[in-house]
């Protein structure tokens, strides 16, 4: 069985900044690899925060068309949706681990999806919550999406 990669919602932005350097490289190399294999996942909540991100923190907001299209695209993947459950038991992640709710919520879908690794600059790298580890890929550059 191939790895599910989760995505949070920093990766994705950076990769859609065309001002954001080498963060924009490295962050659209990864999607790119994720595209290919079939293996990226993402949530209700990172598609929701991508879309205020990237109209209201790039340099350059596309519009909303083109938003729209983006989030299009990322449907494709698979979407763990937020319920009632996710957001009870991402308050006992955040409890366990002393996290944000947001960011248990994170943790909370990654795991539901089956993800094994989150590519994600705000959670501590190399750290493992339950099953699911933290992989920063700009403390990480050249990282391989593998199966």
């Amino acid at each position: 069985m191939k790895d599910k990669w989760f995505v949070d919602t920093n990766i994705l932005v950076y990769a859609h900044d065309l001002s954001a350097g080498l963060k924009h490289q490295l962050a659209q190399d990864l999607i790119e690899q994720l595209w290919a294999s079939r293996l990226g996942v993402v949530s209700t909540q990172v598609l929701q925060e991508l879309c205020v991100s990237v109209q209201r923190k790039t340099a350059h907001p596309p519009a909303a068309k083109e938003v729209r299209a983006l989030i299009e695209d990322y449907l494709t993947w698979e979407v763990v949706t937020n319920t009632g459950a996710s957001v009870l038991e991402a308050l006992d992640i955040a409890e366990r681990y002393q996290l944000s709710f947001w960011d248990a919520l994170i943790l909370q879908a990654a795991e539901s999806a089956g993800a094994s690794i989150v590519l994600s600059e705000d959670l501590s790298y190399g750290q493992k919550y339950g099953s699911v580890r933290v992989v920063n890929p700009f403390l990480n550059p050249g990282i391989a999406i593998s199966g």
